[in-house]
Formats: C-alpha cells, structure tokens, sequence
C-alpha cells in the first residue's frame, strides 16, 4: 500500500531506500523556492541506524504490513526467549540475538509489545520500568553518607546496578529499563 509522503505519521512502517524502517518524526519543510518537501527522521530494522529522508510533497511512500501484538514472557532456554499471545495462548520462541539486552529486565509474567512485519519480529519494548528483586548486596558502612555513595547489587535477572546504602539483599527495587538505573524502591 503507497500513500502520498504528506499523509505520513509517527510510528508507521516504511519501505525506502530499499529498507524497511519506523517513521520516529516528520517536519514538513516548505524553502523559499521550489516544491515542499518532507523531512522524516526514520530507523531501519536492518542497522538500527537513524536518518533522514526527504520526501517530495506528493511522492508516494510504500506502507509496510505490521502487527503490534502484547506478549507475555513465559520462560527462557539457551539461545531462545518464549513468550505467550494471552488471546490465543500460542507460544512465540525469539532468539536470544534478536532480544540482546532486554533479557536484563525479563521476568516470568511480563507483558512486553512485538512489533511484527511480514510475520518476522522486529522490535520487542520493555515498559519503561521494571521491579526486581535483589539477590545478592553488600551491607552498607555506617556513617557513609557523603556524596550520596551507592553500591553494587545483582538482581534476579542477573543485572548489576548502583544503589543506595540502605537498600537490602530481599529488597524489591524498580529499575530504569532505558539506562539500567535505580529509581526507587518497589
């Protein structure tokens, strides 16, 4: 399906180039001289690389199929991830490559959003926190409390991240899922 470059929107799937990418935003430019042009800020599926198109106003601009599906993280076997459609209860296998380092935040239960095109998973994405357990913390020093001091801390999952003193082994603890950080306790 082609439709013309000024209907375009954040979050659609495109053909171009001959790759296939998510539109992330659009400025509609119009210069002093000549037509008007659209200027789309897109990330390929194949690199993960981000640039912009232009688009000549009336150009034509190939959609691509997609299906958003939530899927529920069930369990993990070496080199595959399975997750559950709660809808259907079929199970989806993805590969321990496709999901890189968002296996840090995965426990057993977890929604998360798989963007599939043409039937072969692109992107899975996390909520933007997670709560996990500590499992493993050394006892803070008494009195250390200059400079807001944090310490190592494994959690459930396996991730190590900086906490503060106070924060236990047993302790429930949300977690930044964009840069792996401490947000507070759960």
């Amino acid at each position: 399906m082609a439709i013309v470059a000024t209907n375009l929107k954040r979050g659609q799937c495109i053909k171009y180039e001959g790759e296939r990418g998510v539109v992330l935003g659009l400025e509609h430019r119009t210069p002093g001289k000549g037509n008007a042009l659209i200027a789309a800020t897109i990330r390929s599926f194949n690199t993960g690389k981000t640039k912009t198109i232009r688009f000549a106003s009336n150009e034509k601009v190939d959609i691509v199929e997609t299906d958003r599906q939530k899927l529920e993280f069930s369990y993990a076997e070496p080199g595959t991830y399975h997750f559950m459609d709660m809808q259907t209860f079929e199970t989806t296998g993805l590969d321990e490559g496709f999901i890189g380092d968002a296996k840090d935040f995965l426990t057993e239960g977890q929604e998360v959003e798989v963007l599939f095109i043409e039937g072969s998973p692109v992107s899975l994405d996390l909520p933007s926190s997670v709560e996990l357990e500590i499992t493993e913390s050394s006892e803070g020093i008494k009195g250390d409390t200059a400079n807001n001091p944090t310490k190592p801390a494994t959690l459930s999952t396996g991730l190590v991240v900086q906490v503060p003193l106070f924060v236990k082994q047993g302790d429930r603890i949300k977690i930044s899922t964009e840069d792996a950080s401490y947000i507070g306790r759960a």
